[in-house]
């Protein structure tokens, strides 16, 4: 397809898109079926593409499916303390922390007992960050892994799972940026860890956040964090990814993208009401640029559906821009005398593995791990080899032992 072509086809899409945003009727709610969907899903982290599954099997078969899964699948289930936190805006951050269990850890099988070593690990706080339009369940497996042995921090950003909508994107209309998401983890470190040594995992999103934390607190890396993982991420460039599509289309969706999905966020009940009414196609395309292998546990992918899809469009719409400005290569500095862990998968089509080689490159000392058949969503579908790299982390960091390896935790192959 030509440049010109792409365009046109994402120009007549547009404009039907953001005619009926414009008057409300029967035009808006056939172009929600299809717009609200596939733009919705783009701005998530996917572009086109449906499962082969899902041409081949009757619909209502997939909807019991949904159902079956849903009701019996585990995953996203653990739940921990719960506090929340306030944003320098006033909107509220819901957290959760897993403490240390001293009446657990004799009890823990000879398996974890070699895992980490020792019945009391050192006084370290992992706080985990997510990613874009995904939850604190999302680090399930590695939650459950590190669970009543190092004390853990899992919390929501803004408009994220059980969080508050961002008190300034409601009242004063302003898209959110990476800097606010530094914060954000500021005010919830001060809440959940006002003292003692941190490390900080995040993820995509998560792990700009992160970033953006080291840039406006350069001394609280400095003198508190003791550690670092960043999991499928970037520090820049990010308006160059193209999610595999060809160069024109690309080109062509980046051009009317933003226009579209402001639209979209203006109608966010009609769009939900259409991301529904697809949700074969939602969902074919949420797997094909979360995970690359082909046998993961269909219950993990359903999972993982159910958190993106829980995304209402307007805060897809209000995160969006973030990404295109986000640049914190300069902040990695910060984390140059700090153990590092840079992880991603090879297969990963909306923060490519070769962001995280570049954020690897400005840290000579930092373990760059590249997972082989894994997508995005890479501590859901390899969730073994992120929790084994990160107890590695917590060994250097000297929160376990040394000699800790991580194995068997989570597999989510299908069963064969």
């Amino acid at each position: 397809m030509s440049e010109s072509s792409a365009e046109a086809v994402v120009d007549a899409a547009a404009s039907v898109a953001l005619a009926s945003a414009t008057g409300a009727g029967a035009g808006w709610r056939r172009a929600t079926g299809v717009a609200g969907a596939a733009i919705g899903v783009i701005a998530a982290g996917a572009a086109a593409g449906v499962a082969l599954e899902r041409l081949t099997v009757g619909r209502g078969m997939r909807q019991k499916a949904r159902l079956a899964l849903d009701s019996t699948g585990p995953y996203g289930s653990l739940r921990g303390t719960p506090g929340k936190a306030q944003a320098d805006d006033g909107t509220e951050l819901y957290y959760e922390v897993d403490d240390v269990d001293p009446e657990a850890v004799p009890a823990l099988s000879p398996r974890r007992r070699r895992l980490f070593g020792r019945k009391a690990p050192a006084p370290v706080t992992v706080v985990f960050s997510h990613g874009y339009c995904l939850s604190q369940d999302s680090w399930h497996f590695q939650r459950a892994a590190l669970r009543g042995v190092v004390r853990t921090v899992h919390w929501d950003q803004r408009s994220h799972g059980r969080s508050g909508r961002g008190m300034r994107q409601v009242q004063e209309g302003v898209p959110v940026d990476i800097e606010q998401l530094g914060r954000d983890l500021k005010a919830v470190i001060d809440a959940t860890v006002p003292e003692g040594p941190i490390v900080l995992v995040g993820h995509s999103m998560g792990g700009m956040t992160v970033m953006a934390l080291a840039d406006q607190y350069p001394e609280l890396i400095r003198d508190r964090v003791v550690a670092v993982a960043l999991v499928g991420t970037s520090s820049g460039r990010l308006g160059e990814v193209n999610f595999g599509l060809p160069v024109a289309g690309v080109n062509a969706v980046r051009r009317v993208l933003p226009g579209v999905l402001k639209a979209l966020g203006q109608r966010a009940d009609l769009v939900e009401k259409g991301r529904r009414a697809t949700a074969d196609l939602f969902a074919g395309i949420i797997k094909r640029y979360s995970f690359a292998s082909r046998d993961v546990d269909p219950a993990v992918v359903r999972f993982a559906e159910r958190m993106i899809e829980g995304t209402p469009i307007d805060v897809v719409a209000e995160y969006y821009p973030a990404f295109d400005n986000h640049d914190k290569t300069a902040a990695l500095a910060h984390f140059a005398d700090k153990p590092v862990l840079v992880l991603a998968g090879v297969g990963d089509m909306v923060t490519p593995s070769e962001h995280s080689e570049a954020i690897a490159s400005l840290l000579p000392e930092a373990e760059l791990v590249l997972v082989p058949d894994a997508g995005h969503l890479v501590m859901l579908e390899h969730p073994e080899v992120v929790t084994d790299r990160l107890a590695d982390l917590l060994t250097r960091a000297g929160a376990v032992p040394s000699g800790a390896t991580v194995g068997g935790y989570g597999s989510t192959a299908q069963p064969g």
